[in-house]
């Protein structure tokens, strides 16, 4: 029976009850204070998934709260140019951001590690590292010297490799290539003799139609569908080795995180894992049929060769190399991450690799 249904109906009221009554509602005000935030994010509200994932996480608090914890979302633009969403959040002009941390590795390129560089560790992984692998304790000793508070709030797992105005068989190819790749990528890809450029979301386009890019990545096909990509860049290309498992994060004002009360901070960290899971099953939901409906509407699928993954793969240990040997900082995190990488793909080829493989064969049997 509901007790609180029994005092009333027997009306009978106690002195613990009278007690209850009094110190209930300011106990609950001191916990659930009214926080109204403003989040920057750097993706246009068109890519549902990875710009929702912001929209989800205010969601998650809002409800959480009984709307005494708001955020209300920007997309890229809107509030704050894409690219610069870090820097107004360092500087308190939002409160917040949603955004992936290597669109600012020219700052340095620490930066980067935590969202994805070349070959390190697919969306698993990286959860791993972050959660049990001391990941979020060196991405936050790092993000406190910007201003900054982050946590994970996103994934897309492993990305495409893009979307190319003609065919890619031989590194020889990539010489010369004016690229849209995101961050860290692009310093590999010079090595290659790739041309890297960086251009926000809604910018891809318009620059593949007129030839100013000659290839572009983005995320994947769910995302790139969206953006049209296959009307002016038919071969698609895969794997995007240089996001495995790109992290998003949601980056907080370092003064305004350490205003929220305990429980409002415990709820934000554990709202920001739940958006990393959510926004992860949504993308494995949509992206089987965003696949198929981009081949049936001519787009080519195509792999890398062995030969430019490999090429791709020597040039990155180059560049991790330049980069330790001058930045204490990078190397500390980098160091960490493949200390980790090493044993977590020594696991991924015994059981999952080998379920997968499995599985994959009966797809392609038909008999699934």
């Amino acid at each position: 029976m509901d007790r609180r249904s029994f005092f009333t109906k027997a009306g009978v009221v106690t002195a613990g009850a009278v007690a209850a009554t009094t110190l209930a509602a300011p106990a609950i005000a001191q916990s659930q204070p009214k926080v109204s935030w403003r989040l920057a994010s750097s993706f246009p509200p068109s890519l549902d998934t990875i710009y929702g994932g912001a929209e989800t996480l205010s969601k998650y608090l809002s409800e959480a709260t009984d709307g005494n914890f708001t955020i209300d979302v920007f997309g890229a633009g809107e509030l704050v140019p894409p690219l610069e969403v870090a820097d107004a959040v360092a500087a308190g002009t939002v409160e917040m951001a949603h955004s992936v941390s290597y669109y600012f590795w020219g700052k340095d390129p620490t930066w980067a590690l935590f969202a994805s560089v070349p070959f390190s560790l697919n969306a698993r992984g990286m959860s791993a590292w972050y959660y049990y692998g001391g990941g979020l304790e060196l991405s936050n000793e790092f993000f406190a010297q910007q201003g900054i508070v982050a946590f994970p709030c996103g994934n897309t797992a492993a990305q495409m490799g893009g979307w190319f105005r003609k065919e890619i068989n031989t590194v020889a190819d990539l010489e010369g290539l004016k690229f849209r790749v995101g961050g860290f990528a692009g310093a590999v890809l010079q090595k290659l003799g790739v041309i890297p450029q960086q251009l926000p979301g809604g910018e891809i386009y318009q620059a593949l139609e007129k030839g100013t890019l000659d290839a572009a990545e983005w995320v994947g096909p769910y995302d790139d569908e969206k953006l049209g990509f296959q009307k002016v860049a038919p071969y698609y290309y895969y794997p995007g080795w240089w996001e495995g498992g790109p992290t998003v994060h949601a980056m907080i004002n370092k003064a305004k995180w350490d205003e929220l009360t305990p429980a409002y901070q415990s709820l934000f960290k554990t709202a920001s894992q739940a958006v990393s899971a959510d926004m992860l099953a949504k993308y494995d939901f949509v992206n089987p049929t965003a696949i198929k409906k981009l081949v049936g509407a001519g787009a080519q699928l195509r792999p890398f060769s062995q030969d430019i993954m490999e090429a791709s793969f020597k040039a990155a240990n180059e560049v991790y190399a330049e980069m330790s040997a001058s930045n204490p900082g990078f190397k500390k995190v980098w160091d960490s991450i493949t200390a980790f990488r090493k044993d977590h793909y020594l696991w991924e080829q015994i059981a999952e690799y080998n379920y997968d493989q499995f599985m994959m064969t009966q797809q392609r049997a038909g008999t699934l």
